[in-house]
């Protein structure tokens, strides 16, 4: 395993929302406060907060906006609704966002000053978004183990991330558990994403690194990167053996920047184990 490199020197505010796009093999990330997203050698703005996407075919995305979830045409730039996200709700945003296994899309929405209680947990399949989960504050870690059989979320302000079985059409099918509580460490979980041997690796927000959890909830390992508010890995690269972490600036004072300048950037690393491509979503 080799240490935290750049991937891409551009500061992001909350750099946000990490995907390996498998057939274009590229990566996507977001600035959610700047409603912008990013790769490499262009960018796409949406004019609100954009947090989350998912892959539709090689030419177009399913983008999580503040008020919506939107195909993006990647040539064009065009936008053509899907569904309205809370757009009732201008005092909300949508937040960290992930597709399943069976070609659905799960997204959670947050209070804009992260408000007690004020967010939900949604999956948007076959055409309908469904609220699965309410009177959530930040919520994170949406994540899937191998074959789509179990999902996994995380409340950032309750430093807990729950585990729960799903169907074969990839709904919930019992009570959500809790699979690791970060609490007593102090610990803050931020974006989450499964290997292939259905490990979780969870960004730790203020930690600096992102930390492997066993399929049983054990802590097996963490990997430091150079900056403190780290949000969201995702695995890529031709073989799926790099692990790309997203950072933000965000609340860091002149004195946390001087001593953390990177802080805001993407970075990529080695953690030595193996991820599986991000599944389709299907509208």
């Amino acid at each position: 395993m080799s240490g935290a490199e750049v991937f891409d020197p551009r500061p992001c505010a909350l750099g946000e929302g990490a995907l390996w796009h498998p057939l274009r093999q590229e990566l996507f990330w977001f600035d959610i406060l700047a409603g912008r997203l990013m790769t490499q050698d262009r960018h796409w703005d949406f004019g609100e907060p954009a947090s989350a996407a998912g892959w539709i075919d090689a030419e177009s995305l399913l983008v999580a906006t503040a008020s919506a979830l939107v195909q993006l045409d990647l040539a064009s730039g065009r936008t053509t609704p899907v569904t309205p996200l809370e757009a009732d709700q201008p005092q909300t945003r949508s937040n960290d966002g992930r597709a399943d296994p069976m070609g659905g899309f799960w997204i959670g929405t947050m209070g804009r000053k992260a408000e007690p209680g004020a967010g939900a947990l949604y999956r948007f399949h076959a055409g309908r978004l469904v609220k699965l989960r309410e009177n959530m504050t930040i919520p994170n870690a949406i994540c899937f183990a191998p074959g789509g059989r179990r999902v996994y979320f995380a409340d950032t302000a309750e430093a807990r991330i729950w585990t729960q079985p799903l169907d074969t059409e990839g709904w919930p099918e019992a009570e959500a558990q809790v699979f690791v509580d970060l609490a007593p460490e102090g610990l803050n979980p931020d974006g989450a994403v499964v290997d292939a041997q259905g490990a979780l690796w969870n960004a730790q927000w203020g930690a600096g690194r992102v930390a492997r959890y066993l399929p049983d909830g054990r802590f097996d390992r963490a990997l430091a990167l150079p900056v403190p508010q780290t949000t969201c890995p995702a695995f890529g690269g031709p073989g799926f053996d790099r692990l790309f972490v997203t950072s933000a600036r965000e609340g860091l004072d002149a004195t946390a920047l001087a001593a953390a300048p990177l802080s805001g950037q993407v970075f990529t690393l080695d953690p030595g184990t193996t991820g599986c491509p991000e599944p389709a979503v299907r509208l």
